[in-house]
């Protein structure tokens, strides 16, 4: 069948003028809503989330627009990568059994990255209601590119103000007084390797270092009121928004 066909496609072949026409706007238009696809595609910002919610039962539920991101859900201390989502305003609801739901709205901007930091926070008692948990969730924005390394401490736990200790590569300890809901910057003069860190009920989670950027610490109480760490890179100073 190839061998018959062949012979029936000469280069010849001629079309009317308006034909030829219509086939061009065809395929121009066609190559040009596939490149607007592509663009469209292309733009997207970025919610990444830092589970500290450590009252409750279950798995927490991260809700985007009304979707459920992930049905499984996430453990305390995970941390997800990216979330792209279409530039714009959009509703992030959190869930956790045991808690009142906790909600924000974002605005994703196209290349940029916007960390959630959900916790619980104790609601005192009333006359209409008995105390109970309520999530709350703190964003980090971030700002101006990173040069060197660095390590950004931000602090969701229940005590107003945390010292952590840096172990320098000399043997010495840098304190970083890290107040609640906000966030304090120390250099890291590693080059690679691991940054020790300590707080005063004892040693969390150290700082892997590797390339150049800024190294996020998240401080948070564990289901046991202690104070752990969870940490990951990031390319750019954050803030807390």
């Amino acid at each position: 069948m190839l061998q018959a066909i062949a012979p029936v496609l000469p280069m010849k072949t001629t079309f009317s003028p308006w034909l030829r026409a219509l086939t061009v706007c065809f395929f121009s238009a066609l190559g040009l809503a596939t490149a607007t696809a592509q663009n469209e595609v292309k733009k997207a910002g970025f919610v990444r989330l830092v589970n500290a919610v450590s009252p409750g039962t279950g798995q927490l539920q991260l809700i985007v627009d009304g979707r459920n991101v992930n049905p499984d859900g996430y453990s305390l201390g995970d941390v997800t990568g990216g979330i792209g989502l279409p530039p714009g305003s959009h509703e992030i609801k959190l869930k956790r059994e045991g808690t009142e739901d906790g909600s924000t709205k974002v605005n994703v901007v196209h290349g940029e990255t916007t960390i959630l930091v959900p916790f619980a926070e104790r609601i005192p008692a009333s006359d209409e209601k008995p105390a109970y948990w309520a999530l709350r969730i703190l964003r980090l924005k971030q700002k101006e590119v990173e040069k060197g390394r660095s390590a950004t401490f931000v602090s969701v736990s229940s005590q107003p103000e945390l010292q952590v200790e840096l172990k320098e590569p000399n043997g010495d300890w840098t304190k970083v007084f890290v107040k609640r809901l906000a966030t304090s910057q120390a250099p890291l003069n590693y080059p690679e390797g691991y940054a020790p860190l300590r707080t005063k009920q004892g040693d969390i989670d150290a700082i892997p270092i590797g390339s150049e950027g800024n190294y996020v610490v998240i401080l948070y109480d564990d289901e046991n009121s202690k104070v752990r760490a969870v940490n990951f890179k990031d390319l750019k100073y954050l803030s807390a928004d």
